[in-house]
């Protein structure tokens, strides 16, 4: 079972989509986009994606997406 991690499509339009294609690179883990996550305020301030039903921000994606591997190897899934 690989890591889920989940995007809003309003923050990959602010430039979380850099954050979304290096993960789309790494077979081990699954991304998803939805229209809306309901973290309007953290969307709005933020750069953030949901791993495995937690929220992990950042403020730039290449942040977020060191922030995000760290998280998931710092809580497997097993």
């Amino acid at each position: 079972m690989n890591p889920m991690v989940e995007f809003c499509i309003s923050n990959l339009a602010n430039g979380a989509q850099e954050t979304l294609e290096a993960l789309e690179k790494d077979p081990n883990i699954d991304v998803l986009e939805y229209g809306c996550l309901s973290y309007c305020t953290t969307c709005a301030s933020n750069f953030y994606a949901v791993v495995n039903g937690d929220i992990v921000e950042a403020d730039t994606p290449g942040e977020l997406t060191e922030k995000i591997y760290a998280y998931i190897e710092e809580n497997p899934l097993w």
